[in-house]
């Protein structure tokens, strides 16, 4: 019964230990122990006393101040103050130790945090970059295609510069979030390819078909845009005798499968796939932005082939 009866004063007397050794700790743990060194060995002695003064006789004192003001409350038979300050300093002790570690676990949390935050930062502008490569690279094959049928007088360059400028509205408005709507995207390609499709006579055949689940499955924007291109730039336009683009895009439990085929004017083995803006940014976009996926591609007899499959859950 006795020990109930104490418990609300022990409280009151651990509470107001407790306050002296957090700013104690505080103390010596931000600012003095980062402020000790070799260089100034005798200012270093003068904070060691210090710290020794304030964790032994500083907590005495302390405790005598709130028995003053009937704020701490003596409890059990009178000791000896050399013991008294002996058991005061082991307790100094063991908060040192516990706010040390405390401090320790708070400093390596914060600090996987910032470095998180540091390579999330860091991917996030390196994203940015690659898309101010790739989209003036993608607007400048497209305007040399308008230039083509300009210098040709062609009666389809109208027709060009406003398929382009729906382009370019689309990447100036659409284009500034991390996701869009797959369908979006879609109109986007389907533009681009009638774009295309104007400088070509009717032996281009172009195929475009897909399969989605969700027509709102959400997609970094212009992700899929360079195989389109390319499969025009380094494909069609190589190709002397009945050229074909054949594109597939299916999305089925958040699993992308993206198929490009088209002809080449290269032979199978003859050379080697060529390494361009396009694909290389697209390989390093995948790498930032998922966990799961692959990007493969193929040279067969006078054919090309690129497949692309994402996991979409992976998204980083």
């Amino acid at each position: 019964m006795q020990g109930e009866s104490d418990l609300p004063f022990r409280s009151i007397n651990e509470t107001w230990l407790v306050l002296y050794l957090t700013a104690a700790n505080c103390w010596l743990l931000e600012y003095n122990v980062p402020k000790l060194s070799w260089r100034k060995p005798f200012r270093s002695i003068l904070r060691l006393l210090a710290a020794v003064f304030i964790y032994s006789m500083g907590l005495f004192i302390w405790r005598q101040l709130g028995v003053t003001l009937h704020i701490f409350h003596p409890l059990g038979a009178p000791i000896e103050i050399s013991e008294r300050l002996s058991i005061l300093t082991g307790h100094s002790a063991s908060s040192i130790f516990f706010f040390a570690l405390v401090r320790h676990i708070f400093n390596h949390i914060k600090l996987k945090q910032d470095a998180q935050q540091l390579r999330i930062a860091s991917q996030q502008a390196e994203l940015n970059y690659l898309k101010s490569q790739t989209n003036p690279h993608f607007l400048f094959n497209t305007l040399n295609n308008i230039y083509s049928l300009a210098r040709d007088k062609s009666d389809l360059a109208p027709e060009s510069i406003l398929r382009l400028s729906k382009i370019l509205r689309y990447m100036l408005y659409e284009t500034s979030g991390p996701y869009i709507a797959i369908e979006q995207d879609l109109k986007i390609i389907d533009d681009y390819i009638a774009l295309e499709k104007l400088r070509y006579d009717e032996t281009l055949r172009v195929s475009f078909n897909h399969d989605l689940e969700n027509m709102k499955q959400s997609l970094p924007p212009l992700l899929l845009i360079p195989l389109v291109e390319n499969a025009f730039k380094h494909g069609v336009s190589e190709t002397r005798d009945r050229p074909f683009v054949d594109i597939h895009l299916a999305i089925k439990d958040r699993q992308l499968l993206f198929i490009v085929k088209n002809s080449t004017g290269d032979p199978a083995g003859e050379n080697k796939t060529k390494a361009n803006i396009g694909l290389s940014n697209l390989r390093r976009q995948l790498e930032l932005l998922y966990t799961d996926y692959s990007l493969e591609v193929q040279q067969e007899a006078f054919v090309f082939t690129a497949t692309l499959k994402i996991n979409l859950a992976t998204h980083v």
